[in-house]
């Protein structure tokens, strides 16, 4: 759906009423005339206060129908298809709009995500790092991917990653419990552990840590 609504940001969609450029909004759940939809999830109205169709809006209804309302011009994307679409107070709509940037935003992350899960079947044989932690440490990824990602960290046995994840506040539980016994691995292998005061790696038989200058004593 992303990539489908980030199409519609190359359309250019203008009022005739007052030539002002329509905005993308989310459309609502219920078509109001005849309850059957809009056939598509978004709609670009025009949400000018001074647009002609509005301001006439309200003394035509209040005329033909008795009640308060008016019109916003409407259209479908990809789509001639138009409407003076009736709405029932001035903001209408205006808590509708698509947030433009936050949908930029979201697509940068999502193809970063494709980009990393495009990596993850060659990132051992290549020995490359980055893919893994990249995923790991995106909680809106896909859950599969992550959990695909977490069971190459012993195989790539890079204590790089060490520190990029114990920095990072994972959402999932299960998922931060797979991390967390790799990391374990990790260490291991390389005759290493965490120190227990300041967290620098230490060789795993040290007796006094050599960052901090804590006493170790047996302390995990």
């Amino acid at each position: 759906m992303l990539e489908r609504v980030l199409a519609y940001l190359d359309e250019k969609h203008v009022c005739p009423h007052c030539r002002t450029e329509l905005t993308l909004c989310h459309a609502p759940p219920v078509h109001v005339g005849d309850g059957l939809g809009w056939g598509s999830e978004f709609l670009f109205i025009c949400l000018n206060d001074e647009c002609p169709l509005f301001v006439n809006g309200w003394a035509f209804i209040e005329n033909q129908y008795g009640h308060t309302g008016s019109y916003r011009h409407m259209e479908l994307p990809n789509s001639p298809e138009n409407y003076s679409m009736m709405v029932a107070t001035k903001y209408a709509f205006t808590g509708c709009a698509v947030d433009i940037e936050d949908l930029r935003r979201q697509n940068i992350r999502y193809q970063a995500e494709k980009a990393a899960a495009a990596q993850l079947c060659g990132c051992v044989a290549a020995k490359d790092l980055n893919p893994v932690v990249h995923l790991l440490t995106d909680n809106a990824a896909d859950i599969t991917l992550r959990r695909k990602a977490a069971d190459l960290l012993a195989e790539l046995n890079d204590i790089a990653c060490i520190e990029p994840l114990r920095n990072h506040n994972f959402t999932d539980p299960g998922l931060e419990q797979a991390v967390n016994l790799a990391i374990s691995r990790i260490l291991a292998s390389h005759f290493l552990r965490e120190c227990p005061y300041c967290a620098e790696l230490i060789k795993a038989r040290a007796q006094l840590c050599k960052h901090c200058g804590k006493e170790l004593n047996g302390a995990e």
